[in-house]
Parts: structure tokens; C-alpha cells; sequence
């Protein structure tokens, strides 16, 4: 059986429960409304386009953040890889920052941009920079002696033998570390729109948990989840495929 008509069976059959369980009331409809009404939310959201607006906020927001977290964390990662100094100092503080969650970010970004565009989009940046330098950093250590070896009787040296044979070996770890950044990224984004003033697909879902919609709740939170999914497979993971294959990597 196909990956993709294993989905469609998994979720339908998650949906067809859901739906049976609201019907026959196993849980109250303001703890976990009925598909139907989650449907109604989407609908009537798309229609007055507020929706519309959250997903085009929330994208250029992603965008500026994850453009400038890429650019950061490969100038990062190069050197960490290069600078053994750097690496022993700077790699040590990047580590420890990976492990602190973007959120917690957000209180010292609003003292210093305030409630604004520019709090949100720090916090992106976040989010993706420091799984990027890590991942690059990663990807510069473990390029394969012989490759460096061989170029080098060559006559490759110095800048050449970085841009023409370390850097495509570590392409594969650069394709990894963009897709593991915009998962970042996006989970940074939504954190960081639960305070924004509006609009975003955080806030909406904000806005609507504390007028106790919760059919727009659970709406808003399936928007976030495809996106999430549709962006990764579609776009990054067909990337990474194709990059690992090409590099003889995978099969």
C-alpha cells in the first residue's frame, strides 16, 4: 500500500472517530468541538479573509526570519569549522543556546523591539540560526579526508579547496540543517504570535482561546500542522532526497 493512501485511511479514520464522538457526546463540544464546527470556523475565517491575512503575516514574517537565520547560520558554521578557537568559545555558548526554547526569548525581544514586528521576527531568527550553524558546522568537519587529499595533489589549496570541494561535500548536512531550521522557525513564529497585537495565525488562535472559541482554536491549530507538514514534504524533504541521492547517499 502506498505511503499516501495510508494517510488518507489514518486520517479519515481519525476524523470519522472524532466525528462519531461528538455525535454521540463522549466529550462536551467546548472541550473538543465536532469536525462540523471546526469546518464551519475554517469557513467562515476564509470567508471574511481574516485567515487569509493571518497566513500572509505569518509567511513574510517566516521569510524575512528564515532568510536571515540561513545567512547567519552558515556564516556561523563556517566559522565554527574553520576557527578551532571559535569553535572551543562561540560553539560551546551556540550549544547551549540550542537547548533554550525560542519562547523564552520573546520577553528580552519585546524590551528590546517592542510589541511589534520586530520582536516576532528576532525570535524567528532564533529559532533557525543555531540548528543551521550546527548542522554546517557538522557538515565542514566530516567531509571526507580523501576528498581533500586527492584535490590537494591537485593543486587545490586555501580558498579553492574550501569553495569547490569542502563546501559541495557538505551540501547534504547545509540541505538538513535548512530544513531543521524552518521547522525551528515555524515553531518559533507561532510561539512568538500568541503576544503579537495581530495579525498572525498565532494570535488569532490567542484571540479565539480567550473568547472561548474553540472550534477556531482547533482550526487554527490544523492550519499551523498542514502547513507544517505540506511545506516539509513537499518542498524540503523532496530536496534533501534528491541531494542525498545525487551525492550517492541514498539509494
Amino acid at each position: 500500500m502506498k505511503p499516501a493512501v495510508k494517510r488518507l485511511l489514518f486520517f479519515t479514520g481519525l476524523i470519522l472517530f472524532w466525528g462519531l464522538g461528538s455525535h454521540f457526546e463522549l466529550w462536551h463540544e467546548t472541550i473538543l468541538p465536532s469536525p462540523f464546527s471546526v469546518w464551519d470556523a475554517l469557513v467562515a475565517g476564509f470567508t471574511d479573509l481574516t485567515l487569509v491575512y493571518d497566513l500572509v503575516a505569518s509567511f513574510r514574517r517566516l521569510l524575512i526570519g528564515l532568510a536571515v537565520s540561513l545567512l547567519i547560520g552558515t556564516a556561523l558554521g563556517i566559522l565554527l569549522a574553520r576557527s578551532k578557537t571559535a569553535d572551543d568559545t562561540i560553539g560551546s555558548m551556540v550549544l547551549a543556546l540550542q537547548s533554550v526554547p525560542s519562547i523564552i526569548w520573546l520577553p528580552l525581544a519585546m524590551m528590546w523591539f517592542g510589541l511589534g514586528e520586530g520582536a516576532i521576527i528576532f525570535v524567528v531568527i532564533l529559532g533557525g540560526t543555531f540548528v543551521m550553524t550546527l548542522n554546517v558546522r557538522t557538515g565542514i568537519k566530516n567531509v571526507n579526508p580523501l576528498y581533500i587529499k586527492a584535490a590537494r595533489t591537485m593543486g587545490s589549496n586555501g580558498i579553492d579547496l574550501f569553495w569547490k570541494v569542502i563546501i559541495p561535500a557538505s551540501v547534504p548536512y547545509l540541505v538538513t540543517g535548512a530544513r531543521l531550521a524552518w521547522a525551528f522557525a515555524w515553531r518559533a513564529l507561532m510561539a512568538g504570535e500568541l503576544l503579537s497585537a495581530g495579525p498572525g495565525l498565532g494570535y488569532t488562535l490567542r484571540y479565539a482561546s480567550d473568547f472561548g472559541n474553540m472550534a477556531l482554536v482547533i482550526g487554527v491549530m490544523i492550519i499551523i500542522g498542514v502547513v507544517g507538514a505540506v511545506v516539509d514534504q513537499l518542498i524540503f524533504q523532496r530536496i534533501e532526497k534528491n541531494v542525498l541521492k545525487r551525492w550517492g547517499l541514498e539509494s
